[in-house]
């Protein structure tokens, strides 16, 4: 199966509310022979304020964001079809299942087109970060790592790359970082081969919960506190919500929780450190033999013999499993009533907005095959009032002129009295951006750095320009 590495360069952190600026993807062999090449860049879609310390990172200034020829919409049309050409194939970026995906995803649903592409029609996905961690943790020596100030490994792109021997002198480009990525995923490959082996066999759900169901105790990895933390573990149910493998962890005796009432177990799980993992299946989850336990004190301590009569334990208590199942159901929904009250805008519906029903469905794909003078009739086909909305926001960035005037000015002043607010709102604005150059500002005056100063008198210039735009909506 051939692999798809990718990555973007974005306009802010926020894959709800900012957008793609700059793709970057290799679609490469199972030898690592690169096959093909995707890359281009776009422009500011309308409404989007950029993050002024996200164009200094990635180095885009505002000519680039207005004087390519190429639409947010037209770049995702081709990235779309790229990536379907590429199809089937394993979708691979680096902290990509935290932040490329779900721009990728976002980005598609507020496009009108396949959500989840990646993970759907026999594609997979996987994150080369959570491999350089697992690759570390278990192979020590296969990577050299920056050290923090805490005394931690370092694990960003830009810094481990080039201590290994990777060439990364255009960091933070899209293209620059895809190759970096693809360098690393080559060292774990020859210098962790179990590790790489092992994180092929988990890049979806269905792989993942058949692993754990089938396998009486595994190694599993968590990263937090600046450092990837092992666990070995038994499985003991599926979140009844989340649908994620619940696992107990084996260097806590389950006898002290069997005979358990529920309001004690309850209170048992929540108590750090906690005697059930969650292994997200859908996060690229690296799953090692048990026999890596004895590389780790704690396990190491309690023997193989030990961990295997409590997995056995676990494995024959499904009273355990059902009161385990009833707690996480009741925290769900407790979580769910406190969800339910928040004010949800369309933009952030993609996972709890439901999917379309066959109407918008057909509805959609008319307005992908269509030309713009007919996709505002299309558009009211879609009874769902997110994609109704998002297709009247695309004819507002693509073709105002074919808009009736009074529909074109109501999204005008919604864009306006998003982007001008003073509140502190989810998304960037105006003041907000402004706020953010004046540090900078203040940074690069005292360090007497000429060039960022430069830029940042073009970016505050552009801003200028969006607010100018939309003041007198």
């Amino acid at each position: 199966m051939n692999y798809v590495f990718y990555d973007f360069e974005t306009t802010g952190r926020s894959s709800t509310w900012d957008q793609i600026i700059q793709v970057g993807a290799v679609l490469v062999n199972d030898t690592f022979d690169i096959l093909d090449r995707f890359e281009t860049r776009c422009s500011l879609k309308p409404g989007i304020v950029p993050e002024p310390g996200a164009l200094l990172i990635n180095k885009t200034t505002p000519d680039m964001l207005k004087k390519t020829n190429l639409s947010h919409f037209g770049m995702v049309q081709m990235m779309k079809e790229t990536f379907e050409k590429w199809s089937p194939a394993m979708f691979i970026g680096y902290n990509s299942l935290s932040f490329d995906e779900e721009f990728l995803r976002k980005t598609f649903f507020k496009s009108l087109t396949d959500v989840y592409l990646t993970n759907t029609n026999g594609n997979k996905r996987g994150d080369i970060l959570g491999l350089v961690r697992s690759a570390h943790l278990y192979y020590p020596e296969c990577l050299k790592t920056p050290i923090s100030e805490k005394g931690n490994a370092v694990f960003k792109l830009d810094q481990i790359a080039s201590m290994n021997g990777i060439s990364h002198d255009n960091a933070h480009d899209a293209m620059g970082d895809v190759l970096a990525t693809l360098g690393m995923a080559k060292i774990i490959a020859d210098k962790a081969p179990s590790v790489w082996k092992a994180s092929l066999m988990t890049m979806s759900k269905q792989d993942v919960g058949n692993i754990v169901q089938k396998e009486k105790l595994f190694c599993i990895n968590e990263y937090f506190y600046g450092k990837a933390r092992p666990f070995v573990v038994s499985f003991v149910c599926n979140h009844p919500v989340y649908n994620w493998p619940q696992c107990f962890d084996l260097k806590n005796d389950p006898d002290d929780y069997f005979t358990m009432d529920m309001s004690s177990l309850k209170e048992a799980m929540k108590k750090s450190p906690k005697i059930m993992r969650s292994v997200k299946d859908n996060k690229h989850p690296i799953i090692m033999n048990p026999n890596y336990a004895t590389n780790f004190d704690t396990y190491k301590q309690l023997g193989v013999k030990k961990l295997n009569e409590r997995a056995d334990k676990i494995r024959n208590n499904d009273e355990f499993g059902k009161k385990v199942s009833a707690i996480l159901r009741e925290e769900a929904q407790e979580k769910q009533d406190l969800d339910s009250q928040l004010d949800i805008q369309a933009e952030e519906s993609i996972y709890s907005g439901g999917f379309p029903d066959d109407k918008t469905k057909m509805a959609l794909k008319e307005f992908q095959k269509s030309e713009w003078k007919d996709r505002l009739i299309i558009a009211d086909k879609m009874k769902d009032e997110r994609y109704n909305y998002f297709a009247k926001r695309l004819m507002y960035e693509e073709a105002p002129d074919l808009m009736p005037k009074d529909l074109y000015n109501e999204i005008h002043r919604g864009i306006a009295k998003r982007i001008l607010s003073t509140n502190d709102e989810k998304w960037n604005t105006i003041p907000k951006a402004y706020n953010e150059l004046d540090t900078f500002r203040t940074k690069y005056e005292e360090a007497g750095d000429e060039e960022r100063l430069s830029i940042t008198n073009d970016i505050n210039n552009y801003l200028e320009e969006i607010e100018k735009k939309y003041q007198d909506a």
